[in-house]
């Protein structure tokens, strides 16, 4: 009576302990950590910036087809000292003409222009320069949703690696817990004359090993959880648990998401967006072939006021001012009717070959995702498969052990039998864990090949 007293009260205090702990953390759940990875990932963030520096690019302003006006400024100024002489040179009456003294000669000029240009036609390039950059904005918009893909793939990894080690830490604290109440109970027996020391030092050598079980997964989780803070971007002492619940995706449901995936595989949109893009390139460059004709218009503003001047007869001519306003406009048609071929035959041919290039790697994508598709439904399968198996494995080994604890207490079998069985439904237990997490993460893999992976709950 004292014993299970006893063993009521320890139960009762690691309840609440577990408590207190769990009430210190906070539950981070599946869609929280999905969201915190979508708003702080650095690398989500990076791919969200490249997405804006694509949007800028194919903007009206980057099209090249708005005018261009320039305009100009420029003003001088001059202050002159001279000091002109005019030797054997005479007056009418016969005396030499004095020198010619200007101080402070001061001369300003003044001017201002604006200029406009426009591109009324260019063969076409910039019309299919224009549409490129809308692919690439398009492009980018891709890239950044297998970057998110890839990201998502990575936090439930590291996710579930922190809840299966969540579990196998519990697992192995009840572990803890039955060898510490198999030693009080052996010390009790031993105290009574009822068994031998040699049982109660076997309970301490269990106790032992499973205290360093408790101890490695704790590291283990710990390390696994500042894992999970770094794909999320916080505090790495950040306290926190993690759902154990998985709900796996029905078989119907994943045998249609297949059947939609040439039209959802991240992979095969983007290569099938390079196709788009090259095509592009390809008329870009036939543009060349084509004249451009353009229009230019000038407005211009001048002002000159010039210095005091000399004559001959050594008097000084005051300055001038001058003002003075222009108008032109212009046309102008250009033709490069033959370049030597180094520019747009060879650009043309260049493009022509990277396009069937791309033709190229489109098909062998496609044959790689169909063999990546196949490959990770029978590995999803065959682990579906190994985790029943080992959750009928649970069962029975729940039972041998309830059995052998009864055995056990009524002394029918050794400590070191029971042992066996406690270790068997130990192992027994962490290998479901791992199997139903691996199988979890074989469903993640195969919904991101079928492109549906941030289309679902988790």
């Amino acid at each position: 009576m004292i014993l299970q007293n006893r063993t009521g009260i320890s139960c009762i205090l690691f309840l609440l302990v577990v408590c207190m702990v769990n009430a210190q953390e906070k539950n981070l759940t599946k869609d929280a950590a999905i969201a915190l990875a979508l708003e702080s990932n650095y690398g989500i963030t990076v791919a969200k910036n490249n997405i804006k520096i694509a949007e800028n690019n194919k903007d009206i302003l980057n099209s090249g087809y708005l005018p261009t006006l320039t305009g100009s400024a420029a003003a001088s100024y001059n202050n002159v000292d001279s000091n002109t002489e005019f030797p054997g040179r005479f007056d009418e009456d016969g005396f030499a003409i004095p020198d010619a003294v200007i101080n402070n000669a001061e001369s300003q000029a003044y001017s201002a222009s604006l200029e406009l240009g426009y591109t009324l036609f260019d063969g076409l390039g910039r019309f299919y320069d224009y549409k490129k950059l809308k692919e690439e904005y398009a492009l980018s918009e891709l890239q950044a949703r297998e970057t998110i893909e890839n990201t998502i793939v990575q936090l439930f990894t590291v996710y579930y690696e922190v809840a299966r080690l969540t579990e196998n830490k519990n697992i192995f604290q009840q572990a803890l817990e039955i060898s510490k109440q198999r030693l009080k109970r052996a010390e009790y027996a031993f105290e009574y004359g009822q068994s031998t020391k040699l049982d109660v030092l076997n309970a301490q050598v269990d106790i032992t090993n499973d205290s360093i079980n408790v101890m490695t997964a704790n590291q283990q989780l710990n390390n696994v959880k500042r894992d999970l803070s770094v794909v999320l971007n916080q505090d790495l002492k950040e306290q926190f648990t993690v759902d154990t619940l998985i709900q796996f995706i029905p078989r119907l449901t994943l045998e249609d998401y297949i059947t939609k995936a040439k039209e959802n595989n991240v992979n095969l949109l983007i290569v099938d967006k390079g196709l788009v893009i090259n095509d592009y390139d390809i008329k870009v460059s036939n543009s060349g072939y084509l004249p451009t004709i353009g229009l230019t218009g000038s407005y211009g503003w001048n002002l000159n006021q010039s210095a005091p001047s000399s004559f001959l007869t050594g008097q000084v001519f005051p300055g001038s001012n001058t003002a003075s306003n222009s108008f032109g406009l212009g046309a102008s048609l250009t033709w490069n009717l033959f370049d030597g071929g180094s520019t747009t035959t060879t650009s043309v041919k260049n493009a022509k070959i990277a396009h069937l290039n791309q033709e190229l790697l489109v098909k062998q994508i496609a044959l790689e995702v169909k063999r990546d598709i196949e490959n990770a439904l029978e590995i999803h399968e065959n682990r579906l498969r190994i985790f029943k198996i080992q959750e009928q494995n649970v069962s029975t080994n729940i039972n041998n052990f309830e059995r052998s604890k009864e055995q056990f207490q009524l002394g029918r079998i050794t400590s070191i039998e029971f042992r066996q069985a406690q270790i068997n439904l130990l192992n027994a237990q962490t290998n479901k864990n791992l199997a139903k997490y691996d199988a979890k993460l074989s469903e993640i893999q195969l919904l991101q090949l079928t492109g549906q992976l941030l289309n679902i709950n988790f």
